[in-house]
């Protein structure tokens, strides 16, 4: 808020116009606080070599979660010839999985000490050295050390990156550029499940390994667009200093509040900052923060087991290898266009001002297919939950981030997505392992969608009561805080007036 009090003499009288001037926040409509939209230090441009960084983040984000997926096809020939069973072997996309989430702190640290580029190039390189390495494995514990430890955390230096340089390129159409890189992740699984197909068909799985080596390092290109964002361009409103020769009591004023801070407190700052710059431990504070984490704890059990069973449940129901296999693709090809849409969608005017629904419609509709999934009869009825499926899983995933920058904003977001991506770590790990507990006891799968289902279902309605609670806060927030301003503002030209009313009786003495 900015006050302005001119004055006017008119025979021998003096009177006061003030104006009051409120600076709006074009964003105060949506669940991002006022201060996560503006404390970025200048104006996203929402275009321009944007889009080419949403390209780079489309690439980088595709091969951290397509990645770790498409390997299973090696998995059979890899378990023959080292003798494991299929649990162990299935470890190796666990361990890559659960590496990707656990570096993410990591990345965060990196991310804001040296920027997205250079991290993203670097873990290229390391997921190409895992999988070279990988392929003179000798041992399955050699598999868990290169592809799942060294490649998983070249992922976490791929996701992390894409995911916040985004927030610093745009800022109203953020939801569309979100949904476009996220994107990456099913275009990039539909092309990889049949190169690495036709890979193993020819070279085998360790040639196929040094091949995949070498097409992740596209991840270092992709790297090569994400250039830091030019802050100069479309600066935000400065107030101008006035000339020298006027006198300004405010600048006055803030002049000598300045000297007031003393160099004990000046230091305090510099080791909060400091901090701040490996953990913001203050987002543990953040209520919209708690409320996405502890929903997206919870959701995780039961996200991925649903996409990791259902070409095995459909086996079960007597569906042929090929068939069943088809599912998948069509699921794939079904999440590829929902994204963009999704993200779409979300930049609207009716929906980006109370995205935080959008995104717990997509969670509850995630928990609703699951629960529906064992009345599907016959591979026709499996063709349709897949479908539904599909978008249901592609609006959650287009959403998840997404969620999570309007909420702390850009600023913060590198180091938020760190934090929860470690403590998601658990829950990606242990989910579909436990899911695969529940069809060893029960003999059948229609038991682990139902307990997928209702995990999805609880912080889906988790999230629609608690984002309500805090839409009502922040708008209790924003109108006590503009009542304080007004309440400002009005002592500020009372006072005002009360020094001119001064100096006009002295004038008039």
């Amino acid at each position: 808020m900015m006050i302005k009090a001119p004055i006017h003499f008119l025979n021998n009288r003096v009177f006061l116009s003030a104006t009051v001037t409120v600076w709006y926040n074009r964003d105060a409509d949506s669940i991002m606080p006022p201060p996560a939209a503006t404390n970025l230090g200048h104006t996203p441009p929402d275009g321009g070599w944007g889009w080419a960084v949403v390209l780079g983040s489309f690439i980088s984000i595709g091969f951290s979660y397509a990645f770790p997926k498409s390997l299973t096809i090696y998995f059979k020939e890899i378990q023959a010839y080292f003798s494991v069973s299929y649990s162990e072997i299935a470890w190796v996309s666990s361990v890559m999985l659960a590496s990707m989430y656990a570096g993410g702190p990591v990345s965060s640290v990196l991310v804001n000490r040296f920027g997205s580029r250079p991290v993203v190039m670097v873990g290229g390189v390391m997921v190409c050295a895992g999988m070279v390495l990988a392929s003179f494995g000798t041992t399955i514990i050699h598999l868990y050390l290169c592809v799942g430890v060294i490649g998983g955390l070249g992922l976490a230096f791929n996701l992390q990156p894409a995911l916040a340089i985004i927030g610093t390129y745009f800022q109203v159409k953020r939801p569309l550029a979100n949904g476009l890189a996220m994107t990456g992740s099913p275009v990039v699984l539909f092309t990889l499940a049949p190169l690495n197909q036709f890979l193993f068909d020819s070279f085998g799985w360790r040639g196929s390994f040094l091949i995949l080596g070498a097409i992740v390092l596209n991840c270092c290109v992709a790297g090569a667009l994400m250039r830091p964002v030019n802050k100069a361009i479309q600066p935000k409103p400065k107030l101008e200093a006035p000339p020298c020769d006027q006198e300004d009591p405010s600048a006055n004023a803030n002049a000598q509040s300045a000297n007031l801070l003393t160099e004990e407190s000046q230091s305090e700052g510099k080791k909060e900052r400091c901090l701040d710059k490996f953990i913001d431990v203050s987002l543990f504070k953040h209520r919209g923060f708690l409320i996405y984490l502890i929903g997206n704890v919870v959701m995780f059990f039961g996200l991925f087991a649903p996409v990791v069973f259902l070409a095995p449940y459909a086996r079960h129901q007597g569906v042929d290898e090929y068939s069943a296999a088809f599912l998948l693709s069509i699921f794939a090809l079904v999440d590829m266009f929902v994204r963009p849409l999704t993200g779409f969608i979300g930049n609207t005017k009716w929906v980006r001002p109370r995205i935080q629904y959008f995104f717990s419609f997509a969670v509850v509709y995630n928990g609703v297919c699951h629960l529906l999934c064992p009345l599907a009869e016959g591979y026709s009825g499996l063709v349709v939950y897949t479908v539904f499926f599909g978008v249901a899983f592609g609006m959650l995933c287009a959403l998840l981030f997404e969620v999570l920058m309007d909420l702390v904003g850009p600023k913060r977001f590198s180091t938020a997505v760190g934090l929860v991506t470690i403590i998601e770590c658990g829950p990606v790990l242990l989910g579909p392992p436990m899911s695969g507990a529940l069809v060893d006891k029960f003999g059948d799968y229609k038991y682990m969608y139902y307990a997928c289902g209702v995990i999805m279902l609880v912080p889906g309605i988790f999230f629609f009561i608690m984002n309500y609670y805090n839409y009502k806060k922040l708008d209790e927030e924003r109108r006590q805080s503009a009542g304080a301003e007004m309440r400002n503002s009005d002592e500020a030209v009372e006072l005002k007036m009360n020094q001119i009313e001064k100096i006009a009786y002295e004038t008039d003495g």
